[in-house]
């Protein structure tokens, strides 16, 4: 196995980590907050937009079944990466769109992938993902972890969640764990 890391803010982690964990190659999925100035913050904190934190996932990968370039083009398909600090009715800070790279090849790999997006029209808008170095991640608390798969029945994962994973499911068939097709 050929284990790598990266750290995703493409909003509400709730409906993030569902997506994400679904994939072939993925081996973990961790909801939390990356990117700001408080030391393990906690989710009300975050939610007043004053931390500087983002909702994140961090993932760890196989990328020996899953490549980098196919975890951006579900980042990128997966949430709008053209409005500044919303996703949906979700608006501050905290649901910016953000890749925390690890390394200079996945910052490269971000910087080429919006490049390609932009060049192929992909976006009526510009994209405003932000691109910056991975710095301290702070695990969400518990009731956050596996939010979906341990509340199917709340109405946020019936009329946000399931939708979005049905969609998902449509485009990216293929690489989706075969138990859960």
């Amino acid at each position: 196995m050929n284990i790598q890391k990266i750290t995703f803010g493409n909003g509400c982690f709730w409906c993030t980590e569902a997506v994400f964990q679904s994939l072939k190659g993925v081996t973990s999925v961790t909801s939390g907050y990356m990117g700001g100035k408080v030391i393990n913050p906690t989710y009300e904190q975050v939610c007043t937009g004053a931390t500087g934190h983002a909702e994140v996932i961090h993932l760890e990968y196989d990328a020996d079944v899953i490549s980098f370039d196919e975890l951006l083009l579900v980042f990128f398909k997966t949430h709008n990466p053209t409005t500044l600090n919303r996703q949906g009715n979700d608006v501050g800070t905290q649901y910016r769109s953000a890749i925390f790279y690890y390394n200079d090849e996945q910052k490269q790999a971000s910087e080429a992938m919006i490049k390609t997006l932009t060049n192929e029209h992909v976006f009526d808008d510009p994209i405003v993902t932000e691109i910056t170095p991975a710095s301290e991640f702070y695990s969400a608390e518990d009731y956050h972890q596996n939010y979906f798969n341990d509340n199917p029945n709340k109405s946020y994962c019936a009329f946000v969640i399931q939708p979005k994973l049905n969609k998902f499911a449509k485009e990216f068939k293929d690489k989706i764990k075969p138990e859960l097709l």
